[in-house]
């Protein structure tokens, strides 16, 4: 529930953020200008980022005559979870990692790289699997896209003060030097935000994830085995497209120090520990 309640909030803020930018930029039409981009750019974003996403990463379909165990494992899976079985697709690259996409449940799609289903044991992977599910039950794919869009935005919106100033309610030109203080701070409040909403949504559907599966204990495994993988195999499409990070079970993108602070993903170690105190409570809810 808290978990929720602070993606509502997070969600709140970073809409206000955009708005009020837009405010800055061109007072009171400025703001309303700035609401209907964002809308738009949300609709754009709920009925086609599913089908860009797994074009961007080659995926293909599989069904239960092209990967019979792995198809009857999401089918048993999403029954458990009480959803309609997603599209299933397999994607040919050797970094251990796994998404979810689509819009709503009815229109999902979940997706594995080759390279996970070699690493991970059937126990593991039906973990991860599980986390992936939880994702779509959640509708966690429509915030996330959500958040990256208003993100982007921001930053957009941000450069173009520094580049053409802003102006108040009444169409004066204002402060040069706050213009590029928003310029330069917008769209790191606004990347902190949306790393903030995907970090909540994971500790989410970590913990949907061990419902549904009913095996906290496996997806604790799978994560530190993702972990210690993950560090030695690059991810080139992930790393062209850095954007998508966010929808992976582990975040693919190298990088430590300071970036772990817009890290799209909490620490490993911290799910692991959350994962083992539910495996050793019995408590799921």
């Amino acid at each position: 529930m808290f978990n929720w309640v602070k993606t509502a909030m997070l969600m709140a803020a970073i809409t206000a953020l955009f708005v009020v930018i837009g405010g800055m930029i061109g007072g009171s039409k400025g703001m309303m200008l700035a609401l209907i981009v964002a809308l738009a750019m949300n609709f754009f974003s709920y009925w086609f980022s599913d089908k860009l996403v797994l074009k961007m990463y080659n995926a293909q379909e599989v069904d239960e005559a092209s990967a019979p165990r792995f198809y009857r494992m999401i089918r048993e899976l999403a029954t458990r979870a009480q959803l309609p079985v997603p599209k299933v697709y397999l994607i040919d690259e050797n970094a251990p990692n796994a998404f979810a996409t689509g819009r709503n449940p009815e229109h999902a799609a979940v997706a594995a790289t080759t390279g996970i289903l070699r690493v991970l044991s059937e126990r593991e992977l039906r973990g991860v699997m599980a986390h992936e599910l939880a994702h779509v039950k959640h509708r966690d794919i429509l915030i996330s896209t959500i958040s990256a869009t208003m993100a982007g935005a921001i930053s957009a919106l941000a450069n173009f003060a520094m580049f053409f100033g802003g102006r108040d309610s009444d169409g004066r030109r204002s402060n040069p030097i706050a213009s590029i203080a928003v310029a330069m701070l917008a769209p790191l409040a606004g990347a902190l935000i949306q790393m903030a909403i995907s970090r909540a949504r994971e500790f989410e559907a970590d913990r949907g994830g061990a419902q549904i599966s009913g095996d906290p204990q496996a997806l604790a495994s799978a994560l530190e085995k993702i972990h210690a993988y993950a560090a030695g195999v690059p991810f080139p499409t992930a790393e062209q497209h850095p954007a998508t990070a966010q929808m992976m079970i582990m975040n693919p993108l190298a990088g430590g120090g300071i970036s772990k602070l817009f890290s799209t993903h909490p620490a490993t170690e911290e799910r692991v520990a959350r994962l083992m105190e539910m495996a050793r409570t019995g408590r799921m809810e």
